[in-house]
């Protein structure tokens, strides 16, 4: 093969590998989302 095909092969080849790694990293941390408000509490005034 020319040196222009190994050259374009193994600068593919080194983005491919570089993706991969970066989507390796990746970390998603999911928080559960503080209520709005809070449920009425029953206090026992209404009997």
């Amino acid at each position: 093969m020319s040196n222009s095909i190994k050259s374009i092969v193994a600068i593919g080849l080194v983005a491919f590998v570089a993706a991969c790694a970066q989507q390796a990293e990746e970390e998603f941390v999911v928080v559960e989302p503080e209520p709005i408000s809070q449920e009425p509490v029953h206090t026992g005034k209404y009997k």
